[in-house]
């Protein structure tokens, strides 16, 4: 599963310099996760970095509409890398 960015997003910035995917950018009204790019932090970080260091709670969550198993992500992790 990829992360998204809601609409609770308060544009603070943590999320940008974590991403070790570069997947997060800033988009017209808040930032934007691209779901090609978000492998959840899988085989990198135990959680995803960009939720746990966000100040608030609910700007980022799963995608409903991008699911992917752990397997998944680490595959899309070895492409990008």
């Amino acid at each position: 599963m990829a992360l998204m960015i809601t609409k609770k997003c308060i544009i603070c910035g943590a999320c940008l310099e974590v991403c070790p995917n570069n997947a997060i950018r800033a988009g017209q009204a808040i930032y934007e996760i691209n779901s090609d790019l978000c492998t959840e932090c899988v085989g990198i970080y135990n959680e995803p970095k960009c939720k746990s260091l966000c100040p608030v709670d609910e700007a980022i969550v799963t995608n409903p509409f991008r699911r992917e198993t752990r397997a998944e992500l680490l595959r899309k992790q070895q492409i990008i890398e």
